[in-house]
């Protein structure tokens, strides 16, 4: 194996951290460099030193960040690894979460972040279904991600072999597995459909987020991931992980991972002698935000047969659907030269402000305020579905959703905005009916195809999906080659 030299090794470690967010200080160089040389086979370059030279030449692909991921991180896991989390998930945190919810709607939220082959959320799922007789009548949303596209297809597949249930009690296998052909284990159907996989790239500022669903989250499981991180984008990944949970949501990293300063934001809570990280439940803390994740696609648009008035339009972007640019923050060096230069205060773009950072309570307050004051403006009304849906309020969110539609029948972003809501109650043919609404209004709106695909894709419709993949994808190429000319 030829050696690369320490200063393009050195280049090669600052680019990935910057590109992808993988830390390789110099006494991980060797490691780095075993994977770069697995990876240059992979692009199918004769040299190594060749290889990072063409990878450093221009931003990278996700092709490219793909398969260094899967060269560069190790998938090493297994079902109920490190049994005293699990112990405290089903002794307390998951209880708890349950008992907080079983008066109302019966919904949670679970991520896993970094989640490999999917041994941690599957287990996130045996175990709701081992403490919870009534899980059918909830819905339990698990999101499991991981940067490594070969790690999500194992995981998708559902089948593993014995070295994954390693250290794992027998009833898991026997309750939950049938044994396949080659001493292969396969989840249980029922099992496998409580978790969706999806590809994530955490050291990217992509979450919150309107597209890949880690939005109101009550408990999140990071563990092993934050390691490989520099350390400028473990506190940006903390960052983002914090505001992707509700109040009083659970963040769970791996033992070697606790730090009272990294995770100073949050309140530390100990059980079986394990640090478990908590959101406190304070009016002023920061939420996510609402939607659905997006998959992949074909060709050939077609327009769903639904009647409703005609119009025109598209979704929006927050900016567009009442949502105005970031209004500016306190901490904000400007100042006016005489204090009568300084604008009336707007109650809308205040809101606007206090929803952008996270303050939800306050901003609901502002929003109020406005609907009382009248006349009736359906952005007001948008706002406020938005708002209380990143707090978990969904039936609050619904109704508000209903009243912007009222307000303006034409918008195709509100109709968007409600069947997010809908999906999340578990109410997907109404769902399916809003998005449905919404290219009727405006056939290339991008979302909603992706979202009736992956509606379509989950009940099992293949055809269906692939032609609303289909319809996305010929919409996205068509938008790159506008941007082209």
């Amino acid at each position: 194996m030829e050696h690369l030299s320490e200063i393009l090794l050195s280049r090669l470690s600052d680019f990935i951290a910057n590109h992808i967010g993988l830390y390789f200080p110099e006494a991980r160089w060797r490691d780095l460099e075993r994977g770069i040389h697995a990876a240059a086979r992979e692009f199918e370059f004769d040299s190594a030193e060749a290889c990072v030279q063409w990878l450093m030449s221009a931003p990278l692909t996700r092709l490219q960040i793909e398969v260094l991921a899967s060269h560069l991180t190790v998938g090493e896991t297994y079902f109920l690894r490190d049994r005293k989390t699990f112990t405290a998930l089903e002794e307390e945190i998951l209880p708890q979460l349950i008992r907080s919810r079983r008066g109302g709607e019966r919904q949670l939220r679970i991520w896993s972040a970094g989640g490999c082959t999917g041994e941690e959320a599957y287990s996130i799922a045996m175990l709701f279904d081992r403490i919870l007789p009534d899980v059918a009548n909830w819905h339990v949303t698990i999101l499991a991600t991981d940067i490594n596209p070969r790690f999500l297809r194992h995981a998708a597949g559902g089948s593993y072999n014995h070295w994954s249930f390693r250290d794992t009690p027998s009833w898991m296998k026997e309750r939950y597995f049938q044994e396949r052909k080659s001493s292969r284990f396969e989840i249980l159907p029922r099992i496998k459909r409580m978790v969706t996989f999806s590809y994530l790239n955490l050291a990217e500022d992509s979450y919150p987020s309107l597209t890949n669903n880690t939005n109101a989250m009550d408990l999140i499981l990071c563990r092993n991931v934050l390691m490989y991180f520099a350390p400028d984008t473990v506190r940006k990944v903390v960052g983002n992980l914090y505001r992707c949970l509700v109040d009083g949501g659970w963040l769970i990293v791996s033992p070697t991972e606790v730090s009272h300063t990294l995770f100073g934001q949050f309140v530390t809570i100990n059980f079986c002698g394990m640090t478990f990280y908590r959101k406190a439940q304070s009016l002023d803390l920061q939420v996510p935000t609402f939607e659905f994740r997006p998959f992949l696609p074909e060709t050939k648009l077609e327009t769903p047969n639904i009647e409703v008035e005609p119009g025109l339009g598209t979704l929006p972007p927050m900016s567009e659907v009442g949502i105005p640019g970031r209004a500016p923050s306190p901490s904000d060096n400007s100042k006016p030269e005489t204090s009568y230069s300084q604008p009336e205060p707007n109650p809308y773009t205040e809101a606007v402000s206090l929803y952008e950072q996270g303050q939800y309570s306050a901003a609901v307050q502002k929003l109020e305020e406005l609907v009382i004051r009248g006349p009736n403006r359906p952005e007001v009304m948008a706002l406020l579905a938005r708002t209380h849906a990143n707090q978990g309020k969904l039936t609050e969110a619904q109704e508000w959703s209903e009243k912007a539609i009222a307000t303006d029948k034409l918008n195709p972003g509100f109709y968007y905005l409600r069947a997010t809501i809908l999906h999340e109650q578990g109410r997907t043919d109404e769902a399916s009916l809003a998005l449905k609404k919404a290219l009727y209004l405006d056939q290339n709106f991008v979302l909603a195809h992706f979202a009736l695909g992956n509606i379509a894709r989950q009940q099992g419709r293949h055809k269906e999906s692939e032609k609303y993949f289909g319809n996305a994808l010929t919409l996205l190429k068509r938008f790159c080659r506008r941007q082209m000319d």
